[in-house]
């Protein structure tokens, strides 16, 4: 069994910042990519960043230069920092984490429960 958990939504004004985490806990041998999603209210669910379990990140254009992914082996952690927000950032926020339960196993990808970040104008 594994579970994700995210913190670190909230309310924010234009210009603030927020950090969300995802803490995976369970049966998990090892990760390989890990990733942020978001959905906007009556939007499709859409790519934030993603980092690969070598370390090396990838943005959506609408990010770019003020998110930043980042990943913690020893914590079992994925990071968004989240600078410079915007209006438009508003939506629920969500973890995404690829792993193996065991050696030889298969790629398996586990979401986190979402939560929500607020940007005020």
């Amino acid at each position: 069994q594994v579970q994700l958990v995210e913190s670190g939504g909230g309310l924010v004004q234009a210009g603030g910042s927020l950090r969300l985490s995802c803490a995976a806990s369970g049966s998990i041998f090892s990760f390989n990519a890990m990733g942020w999603y978001r959905q906007a209210p009556g939007k499709q669910r859409e790519l934030v960043a993603t980092i690969t379990s070598g370390g090396r990140p990838n943005y959506a254009d609408s990010v770019k230069g003020r998110f930043t992914i980042s990943r913690d082996g020893a914590k079992n952690t994925v990071y968004l920092q989240m600078n410079s927000l915007k209006p438009e950032d508003t939506a629920v926020y969500y973890c995404n984490i690829h792993l193996l339960v065991r050696m030889g196993g298969l790629d398996t990808d586990y979401w986190g429960q979402g939560t929500q970040v607020t940007v005020s104008s």
